[in-house]
């Protein structure tokens, strides 16, 4: 159980590396990751100009079981809302804000798809 649990981590941790090399590339600065709100976490927020991106990344081995962004439910949205209005607050932040998700499947070819503005 314990190798499970490690490979799921693993996983993880692979796909925000790669949603993070894949926003730089786009042009946007990584400003903070793993940003932790009493129970929520946000991946990776990134800004570009003066907009500000709270992105959820979910990666899978496979699409055998569905697409990694069919993983975001409505009670995810609420707590990635939460964090980010916490983190607005904590630092002052006064211009645009988008949430994102970035979808990271591992196969042969990674495949990497971005979901701009993928809730309010």
């Amino acid at each position: 159980m314990a190798s499970q649990t490690n490979a799921h981590i693993r996983t993880g941790q692979a796909g925000e590396s790669r949603a993070t090399a894949f926003l730089q590339q786009q042009g946007y600065s990584i400003v903070r990751k793993n940003y932790r709100h009493r129970r929520a976490e946000v991946d990776i927020i990134a800004q570009k100009e003066n907009l500000l991106v709270f992105v959820e990344v979910k990666t899978r081995g496979t699409d055998r079981y569905g697409y990694p962004e069919e993983a975001v439910d409505s009670r995810k949205e609420a707590l990635l809302l939460g964090a980010a209005e916490a983190y607005i607050a904590e630092t002052g932040w006064q211009h645009e804000v988008r949430f994102d998700i970035i979808s990271i499947t591992l196969t042969a070819p990674l495949t990497v798809h971005h979901i701009e503005d993928a809730f309010h």
